[in-house]
């Protein structure tokens, strides 16, 4: 290719990302305009919220999709030790787990650590991970889910009886939410 041609190509390449950079900006920005324009304020008091129990977690829903125009989901945890959850990997949403009281035993790809009171969490997408409440004491945990919609998922979940689950059924039911147990 002739050096006045390569420039040519490069320049309408660079324009071309650009614009594609700029509309992608102007709809990010158009995205959170609606959400802000289409949020109404809401308080939650301390242990206040919707409660239930996903196959053994007990949780507090504080914020859903609805609450947030879709953007996160906010679910409060208060597990005795031992509590887990199996090491599994979503294919749409990130996960922050923000411990508030006791200890939490996080995995997140080959990394294992112990987090506790003020301690962050983050498990990006497509990265295996996984929780168990370890030490003597309860964990308090605020969950945030970035974008919304797995509450849908727990709340299918929390149907199940009380006991050991159909570990069938609950595959089933993560994998129309695209979660992969590992």
């Amino acid at each position: 290719m002739k050096r006045k041609q390569f420039i040519q190509s490069a320049a309408i390449s660079v324009g071309a990302l650009s614009i594609c950079s700029i509309t992608n900006a102007l709809d990010n920005q158009k995205t959170l305009k609606q959400s802000k324009a289409n949020s109404k304020p809401k308080i939650i008091k301390n242990g206040e919220g919707d409660r239930q129990i996903v196959l053994g977690d007990n949780q507090i829903l504080k914020l859903t999709g609805e609450d947030t125009n879709g953007l996160y989901t906010l679910i409060e945890q208060f597990n005795d030790p031992g509590m887990k959850i199996p090491l599994h990997i979503h294919k749409d949403e990130d996960e922050l787990f923000h411990v508030l009281e006791g200890e939490l035993e996080i995995q997140v790809g080959e990394e294992i650590k112990s987090l506790k009171a003020g301690d962050i969490g983050f498990c990006p997408r497509g990265i295996p991970h996984s929780w168990k409440v370890i030490g003597n004491d309860k964990a308090k945990v605020m969950l945030s889910i970035f974008p919304a919609g797995l509450e849908n998922m727990f709340q299918e979940l929390a149907e199940f009886p009380p006991g050991p689950p159909d570990f069938q059924k609950v595959t089933e039911i993560c994998k129309k939410y695209n979660i992969k147990f590992v």
